[in-house]
């Protein structure tokens, strides 16, 4: 079956990664960095001093028969608070900042489109950056499936268990 990628930061990729990892048609997520400009792949220590540029992004392997871009897009948008820049709830820093990587033209369409289609629900002015690819570094390999892995800790109690309520609450028809 065909796949495609899309690249999203929406702050601590633990919660991102955890609400894609839940809907129907994602394949994989994987947690990276991406669009800084240190040299060389970053660690997280480096991405959390917020010297290095990067965001804290994912990277889902998806099926486009199964969940189109915008419908990936449009959960993003809405899962988490694109009017905030360089922050969500207590993390702070550039590392944190609201952004969707397009590949081509069409994606980049898209995305201008649905930003707009979700203005309307929100208060304040969305400020998520919208760009052109750049590299994606994976991150460490215990960043990977965070949520699924530390369930009991206090950040996946507090931020991401809430996260995943609004999703099943907004979308459980798009869900495994």
């Amino acid at each position: 079956m065909k796949t495609k990628i899309a690249t999203v930061g929406g702050g601590c990729f633990w919660c991102t990664e955890a609400i894609f990892n839940q809907v129907k048609g994602v394949e994989k997520v994987v947690s990276g960095y991406a669009g800084g400009n240190a040299p060389g792949h970053p660690t997280y220590r480096e991405i959390c001093s917020g010297l290095t540029g990067h965001a804290e992004v994912i990277q889902i392997t998806y099926q486009p028969d199964v969940i189109s871009f915008q419908e990936i897009l449009i959960i993003f948008m809405t899962t988490h608070d694109p009017t905030t820049l360089n922050r969500q709830g207590a993390d702070v820093g550039t590392q944190y900042r609201s952004v969707i990587y397009y590949q081509n033209e069409e994606e980049k369409s898209i995305t201008e489109e649905v930003v707009k289609q979700v203005q309307p629900y929100f208060d304040n002015p969305i400020v998520t950056e919208v760009s052109e690819m750049p590299i994606f570094y994976p991150a460490e390999d215990y960043h990977q499936n965070y949520y699924e892995n530390n369930k009991e800790q206090g950040y996946c109690n507090f931020v991401i268990t809430p996260k995943l309520s609004k999703l099943r609450k907004l979308y459980g028809d798009k869900l495994k």
